[in-house]
């Protein structure tokens, strides 16, 4: 048995389940501070005894190199009470000498839906906006790991929004996450009708956030999660916006049908947790 930890933004989930990301029993609750959530899901896991390995999917920013000396901390994160806490910490205290892999949700997410498939990128769009990147099999790291939400988009025409990014301002996240499009509309993405102007900034600001995967890694297939993707026809309306942003260059982009919703739905991560524990061979 193996138990994975997927925190998001606002919910964290907690499951155990196979080394090939079957979830066999799970729980789910609001993502508080780094100590109080941590200790959930830690005592929920070992209230259901023994397990060979833990996966952990978090969002980020997180020290996700194993060789880094604060491997498992989170680092300049807005969310209270999570900057400097580690998470490798917490495991080790709980449960020492455990497998333990981490990385970030978004990575996670993006190992479950390719079942295999080498090339791959998936991006979220809720609390914040994310992008897990599989090239070559494997997943994307560097100094830490993409920060995907954080470049800046051309400006969509009438679109003067100052943005919410307490570090950026008008930054993918700052203009196009869900607090971003609830600040700027005054009402959740949920609420906003299907005609509604919201969706036209928001399909423009994600077309070129895939326009920018295309160029930079070359994806065979684009997966978009998160609450604000699920807008009617979402995915379509990129994909057209895609198509008339690549002028033809991008190979992707003129073959039918590639970027699509999670198949895995709400357990993408956390059947990337249960790979990523998967993975540590226990």
């Amino acid at each position: 048995m193996h138990a994975g930890i997927e925190m998001g933004g606002t919910k964290t989930v907690v499951a155990l389940g196979t080394a090939e990301g079957e979830v066999l029993e799970e729980v789910r609750f609001p993502t508080l501070d780094g100590p109080k959530t941590m200790e959930a899901a830690l005592s929920w896991i070992a209230d259901r005894g023994p397990v060979e390995a833990l996966g952990v999917a978090a969002f980020g920013p997180v020290r996700v190199d194993r060789k880094a000396a604060d491997f498992g901390t989170m680092l300049a994160t807005p969310k209270p009470g999570w900057r400097d806490f580690s998470i490798r910490g917490a495991v080790e205290h709980r449960f020492p000498g455990l497998p333990f892999a981490l990385d970030t949700d978004v990575n996670a997410a993006a190992l479950a839906e390719a079942d295999g498939e080498g090339n791959l990128a998936y991006i979220t769009i809720g609390t914040g906006i994310g992008a897990g990147i599989l090239t070559g099999g494997k997943l994307v790291h560097g100094v830490v790991h993409p920060e995907f939400g954080h470049w800046y988009p051309r400006r969509a025409d009438g679109d003067d929004f100052p943005g919410v990014c307490p570090f950026h301002g008008d930054c993918l996240e700052g203009l196009a996450s869900g607090p971003a499009m609830t600040r700027r509309w005054g009402a959740e993405p949920k609420d906003l009708p299907g005609d509604h102007d919201a969706w036209r900034f928001e399909v423009e600001y994600l077309a070129q956030a895939v326009i920018s995967l295309l160029a930079s890694c070359s994806p065979a297939r684009v997966v978009i999660g998160g609450g604000v993707s699920q807008g009617e026809r979402f995915h379509q309306a990129v994909e057209a916006r895609v198509r008339a942003l690549s002028g033809g260059y991008f190979p992707m982009a003129d073959e039918a049908g590639f970027i699509f919703p999670p198949k895995y739905g709400q357990q993408a991560g956390i059947r990337g947790a249960l790979l990523l524990a998967g993975r540590l061979g226990g």
